[in-house]
């Protein structure tokens, strides 16, 4: 297994000097002249000492700064980079940091798995190098299976507020199936009432006293001959909600053995987190999120199209001959 590597940009010491026109912290001083950079930015240019009072380097946020004084940054990039072949971020702020994880990666330890790499490992590591004092709590989860988008928040009243806010907050939830058989209804909706047995596998039921609600979205997007990609958006996000109403309408999940898939093409779980969207828990702002379908998604419907194609072609009545 690849190790993760954090990367600590070069810095081109171009700097800026800024003359302090009134008495205040340097922490809110910096705020003002750079609005484009986040407090754990900033705190970072302090920490790494790229920030000179006359000269000096101060680190301490709250140094009183006095009219007159000269303040000198490095315009250079210093914020550490995160670099993992299983994890992607797609946005961080002050606030929460939303990733693009690959299928294999656990979201989250388990209590059979305390060990393991998992994504949250990863990201804690990522965010203590910036400062030892950060750190991060679970809103959501996905499949260790499954690839896309997931959110993570970075402090406890963000998490509650996400948590307590889910059905308020998000928008919208968009995922790409790729299933066995052909879907014959082009869309539908899928309710049934999911429980939990002792084994650890979902069960679905339509008697209402048999467990959760769950409400699965799903249009067909393209067919070949053995497969159909669908974009499934969940109403409801109950644990392995949507491997569980594909194999109720009779179309399981490619590699998804433990619902019923019968074949595994592409060495993965045909299932792909593709679209967040949610409105951010402090600033109120409409935030949305989109990833590329995987390639062996896309590489699989066109084989097989491809496939059907060179079947057709040598069916006895189309074979041409030589002249």
């Amino acid at each position: 297994m690849k190790k993760t590597s954090f990367h600590k940009p070069k810095t081109s010491f171009k700097q800026n000097a800024l003359r302090v026109k009134e008495s205040i912290e340097l922490m809110a001083f910096l705020n003002i002249h750079f609005s484009g950079k986040s407090r754990t930015a900033i705190k970072s240019m302090l920490s790494n000492k790229l920030v000179c009072v006359n000269g000096k380097p101060v680190s301490r946020f709250n140094h009183v700064l006095q009219v007159g004084d000269a303040v000198t940054v490095n315009s250079g990039q210093i914020s550490y980079e995160l670099k993992h072949p299983k994890v992607k971020i797609v946005f961080e702020d002050d606030y929460l940091i939303v990733i693009e994880k690959s299928e294999g990666l656990l979201a989250v330890a388990t209590d059979e798995k305390k060990n393991e790499t998992t994504a949250f490992s990863i990201l804690s590591n990522y965010l203590k190098k910036k400062d030892p004092r950060n750190r991060l709590f679970v809103v959501h989860r996905i499949d260790r299976e499954t690839s896309g988008l997931i959110m993570y928040a970075k402090t406890k009243d963000v998490q509650l507020k996400l948590q307590d806010g889910w059905h308020r907050n998000i928008d919208e939830r968009v995922y790409i199936a790729m299933v066995e058989g052909l879907v014959e209804k082009e869309e539908d909706t899928i309710v049934s009432y999911l429980r939990e047995s002792r084994a650890f596998k979902i069960h679905s039921s339509q008697q209402q006293t048999d467990g959760v609600e769950a409400i699965t979205h799903y249009r067909v997007m393209r067919k070949s001959a053995h497969y159909s990609m669908l974009k499934v958006e969940l109403e409801t996000g109950r644990k392995n909600q949507i491997r569980v109403h594909m194999q109720e309408i009779g179309h399981p999940i490619i590699g998804d053995k433990k619902y019923g898939a019968n074949i595994s093409p592409i060495g993965r779980m045909g299932l792909h987190a593709r679209v967040l969207a949610f409105n951010h828990p402090i600033t109120k702002e409409p935030l949305r999120f989109e990833t590329a379908i995987p390639k062996k998604f896309n590489g699989l419907i066109i084989s097989d199209v491809e496939e059907k194609i060179v079947e057709k072609l040598r069916a006895p009545g189309n074979v041409t001959k030589k002249k």
